[in-house]
């Protein structure tokens, strides 16, 4: 018997497991497949409202008693480097940037497993093979890129050595960073800083409003660094406003403020799918 796709997308819920950014907490996802021809739309009317992608899914926290994970965006128009981050850029000068299509290589895949090995060894992705690496570049049904970026070539035709990599989507309202890793080796180089850097400055040249960061954690170390962008935007409460103070939403959520699942899916807005 054949089954045709559900007409609207069907959100679902995981089950709770251990927070990887707050201790003591557990997580929860909301989720959406993310298939068919009402793809391209879905990830970016959903993208607005703060959930990410991860292949075929779209997803957004959505755990039982905490709101602490805040989907965060740069807006471009209005974005200032900061002394330290022109710093950054001067330190990372030597790199220079190629974009391809969602294409996974070993190379990437070897960096990939030096980055985890160094910064993410306990993470729910350190036993990731390179078939599920292959899975993560290459699985997407939007529009999406696979930016590196190698050292400078010493002479005319060397090999240059790949220093940092960055799947992005490119949406209608700008560039979405899916997952990057770069090489831990270089220490105080801040690679992360100058991925978001270099995507500021793509979106500048294509015109596209915003730079999508994924989450940010207050009280979290692992997500602190994203908070010192200036004209950042978080989404709060239905919402996006700017940061403003990042002490402002340390406070911990009771567990009786977190709306019902079915409150938070009936307030979710979704685009037009239908041809024409």
């Amino acid at each position: 018997m054949r089954h045709s796709l559900p007409l609207a997308p069907q959100f679902y819920v995981t089950a709770p497991q251990p927070c990887p950014y707050l201790d003591g907490r557990f997580e929860r996802k909301l989720f959406t497949a993310l298939q068919g021809e009402g793809a391209e739309k879905l990830n970016n009317a959903l993208s607005r409202q703060g959930f990410r992608r991860s292949q075929n899914v779209l997803y957004r926290p959505s755990c039982a008693d905490c709101t602490a994970c805040l989907s965060a965006r740069i807006r471009v128009a209005d974005f200032k480097k900061s002394r330290s981050q022109k710093r950054v850029l001067k330190r990372n000068a030597d790199l220079q940037r190629t974009a391809t299509s969602p294409w996974a290589t070993e190379e990437q895949f070897a960096l990939f497993r030096r980055y985890l090995d160094a910064r993410h060894a306990d993470g729910g992705m350190a036993d990731m093979d390179i078939f599920e690496f292959a899975a993560m570049i290459e699985e997407t049904p939007v529009k999406s890129r696979v930016i590196e970026y190698r050292e400078s070539a010493e002479t005319p035709g060397s090999v240059r050595a790949l220093i940092a990599t960055c799947l992005t989507d490119v949406l209608d309202d700008g560039l979405s960073m899916v997952y990057s890793f770069y090489e831990p080796e270089r220490i105080g180089d801040s690679l992360g800083t100058y991925l978001i850097l270099d995507h500021v400055a793509i979106a500048q040249r294509l015109g596209l409003p915003y730079v999508y960061l994924g989450y940010w954690v207050p009280g979290s170390r692992k997500m602190g660094y994203k908070a010192n962008f200036a004209a950042l935007e978080i989404y709060k409460g239905g919402r996006w406003v700017d940061i403003g103070d990042p002490k402002d939403h340390e406070t911990e959520t009771h567990p009786l403020s977190v709306d019902p699942i079915a409150e938070q899916v009936a307030r979710i807005q979704l685009p037009d799918t239908r041809s024409g």
